[in-house]
């Protein structure tokens, strides 16, 4: 409620300060309905060593500087003015008596804005002051409701309008009040900084039905046509009455029950569905569905209802929840627990990569316990609730830490002048991984990205130790793996020793060794054309020499024939560093004492192989 005032410190200011100083009072903003007028209530002072004979003024518009050319209000020295308030503005008070005060009319949305005064006492004298007033043009009334109405709460709606138009003082009354109260006037009000306000009061009590009530205010000025209206909704707070619930319900097995809650409050209560204490389902809205029971509450600030149902209903199981350890160290024993809340008790089931590892049935929880957990027990687990109204399920992870495991895909390999070794490791969490050179005393870690690549893929790392210039001479090599659980060392064993043989040979020892090869097939083939010429063609097998075996193989009565074989067993031993030999005719015609040689018969190679490997160096 805004009281009458004495006199207000904007005139007390005025009279203290006189007698001294330049300076202006005037309120900082002030409004005015469009179409009427406003009186600006101004005061100023000036030095009184001055002694001005005359003292003029000058109102500008949004600016204080004569400079920028700011449009005139009023000038009492020409009379002369902007165009925009030509016949709309005079001054009321009288500048010898320091009194500055404007009064504008006919006031249009365009003259909204400041107002500044500049005091001229003749010669240098003139001093333009600072301070100003901010118009506001207005078209409604300003309705203040209470930022909070209660039902049942005695309450004061206020109309309050600008009366600073001394020419036209407006009139009030209330639209929509009936019911309500009987509106009373408190009349006009003078405001801190000097400015007038005519306000009207309306007392009553509201009650639930008030709510939304759209409650007006009119203000009028006799003899014009001029009326302005404001409106105002009423926001009444009210506690909730339920206003729309089930009876009691016996429902059959399989049949489709809805129970609905309906309140009526302001601001919207909190609907909860609860059973036995235990909250099913709850939101703020003005109706509750639920598909179970039993008992509604509504709330909000302003207080609560509740009533009460009984039903039987079925439902399908609620999403399981799992309790228990998540990581575990091998060897430990894990204890899961999962739980849930259907109607009638579900099927429940615990899945590991489809395999069952446990189930109860109607039971609303599991418990599942792994004794001494392996790292193949790491991974994704299910928990699964059904019954006939529906299937839920939760999936949880359990994570199991152990040493390293030196897996057998790790080994060293040569190509070339490079040496790979692949150091593969399984363990929780992931290790270090070092590689050791005990013949060189070195140790390469994986922080030596130079020389190492590592990469995990689940509980898997593998680290690629890659050595270059290591061909000839390939190290030993150690892989160390460890975590705070334990460390792992395997010697890396080498793969492929054939190549490693072809790479220290190299490529100029191959072309060599393959010439000298060429060279033993032509004379084998050049010998065994002349043995066939010159043989007998009567010669059979049972005219053939006695034989006589002996570890060098020896025949009587062939030597050449047998000397060509040694060399050609030489040959394919050769060849056998590079793969499968070249296919040969080595086919024998009767006159070849009638058999082939026996397996005794390629001991003879391993003379004819270091005959070989003398010419290859």
């Amino acid at each position: 409620m805004i009281f009458l005032t004495a006199l207000p410190l904007f005139w007390i200011m005025i009279s203290a300060s006189r007698g001294g100083h330049w300076g202006a009072w005037m309120p900082s903003s002030i409004s005015a309905f469009e179409g009427t007028c406003v009186s600006i209530p101004c005061r100023f002072d000036f030095p009184d060593e001055l002694r001005p004979a005359v003292v003029h003024g000058v109102w500008y518009f949004n600016s204080p500087y004569p400079k920028n050319y700011p449009p005139v209000v009023f000038k009492s020295r020409t009379q002369v003015v902007h165009e925009s308030f030509q016949g709309r503005s005079r001054l009321l008070g009288d500048l010898g008596l320091r009194n500055c005060t404007l009064l504008l009319s006919n006031v249009s949305p365009e003259l909204g804005g400041k107002y500044y005064f500049r005091g001229d006492l003749g010669g240098y004298n003139q001093y333009t002051f600072s301070e100003h007033s901010v118009l506001d043009i207005i078209n409604t009334p300003n309705i203040v409701v209470p930022p909070e109405v209660v039902a049942g709460t005695e309450v004061e709606v206020s109309c309050m309008v600008p009366d600073n138009c001394p020419e036209l003082r407006p009139e009030l009354s209330w639209l929509g009040h009936e019911g309500l109260g009987e509106p009373a006037v408190l009349g006009r009000l003078r405001e801190d900084e000097g400015t007038w306000v005519q306000v009207s009061l309306l007392h009553f009590v509201p009650t639930r039905e008030a709510n939304g009530h759209r409650l007006g205010c009119q203000a009028s000025f006799p003899n014009t046509t001029l009326q302005f209206e404001g409106y105002a909704s009423l926001d009444v707070k009210y506690p909730p009455v339920i206003v729309e619930m089930n009876s009691s319900v016996e429902a059959i097995e399989g049949s489709h029950v809805s129970l609905l809650c309906g309140a009526d409050s302001n601001p919207p209560p909190l609907l909860t569905w609860m059973r036995d204490g235990t909250v099913l389902r709850e939101a703020v809205a003005e109706s509750l569905l639920l598909e179970l029971e039993e008992v509604c509450l509504a709330e909000n600030a302003y207080g609560q209802d509740n009533r009460t149902v009984g039903l039987s209903v079925m439902y399908a199981p609620w999403k399981p929840t799992v309790n228990g350890t998540m990581v575990a160290v091998e060897g430990e024993t894990v204890s899961i627990l999962c739980s849930t809340q259907s109607n009638p008790d579900p099927i429940l089931t615990i899945f590991k990569e489809k395999q069952i590892l446990a189930t109860v049935i109607y039971e609303s929880e599991l418990q599942l316990e792994l004794l001494a957990v392996s790292p193949e027990d790491d991974g994704e687990y299910w928990c699964v609730a059904e019954n006939q109204y529906g299937q839920r399920a939760t999936a949880f992870n359990l994570s199991v830490e152990f040493a390293p495991v030196l897996l057998l895909e790790s080994h060293c390999a040569a190509a070339r002048d490079t040496v790979q070794c692949l150091c593969v490791v399984k363990s929780n969490p992931e290790p270090s991984v070092a590689f050791e050179l005990p013949s060189r005393n070195v140790t390469v870690n994986e922080s030596e990205r130079e020389f190492v690549y590592s990469e995990r893929s689940g509980l898997v790392l593998t680290s690629i130790l890659t050595l270059r210039g290591q061909a000839q001479a390939p190290p030993r090599v150690i892989c160390t793996a460890r975590n705070l659980y334990g460390a792992k060392s395997l010697e890396l064993p080498f793969q492929g020793a054939h190549r490693l043989m072809w790479a220290k040979i190299g490529p100029v020892g191959a072309v060599v060794a393959f010439a000298i090869l060429i060279a033993i097939v032509c004379y084998i083939t050049q010998t065994r054309r002349k043995k066939n010429v010159t043989e007998s063609p009567s010669f059979s097998a049972g005219d053939s020499p006695a034989v006589l075996f002996s570890s060098d193989f020896r025949i009587s009565g062939a030597p050449e024939k047998y000397e060509s074989e040694r060399r050609l067993g030489s040959e394919r031993r050769l060849l056998g560093l590079r793969g499968e030999p070249p296919e040969l005719d080595l086919s024998y015609s009767h006159s070849d004492l009638g058999k082939r040689p026996t397996k005794d018969s390629y001991t003879l190679t391993e003379e004819l192989a270091e005959y070989a490997e003398i010419r290859v160096k």
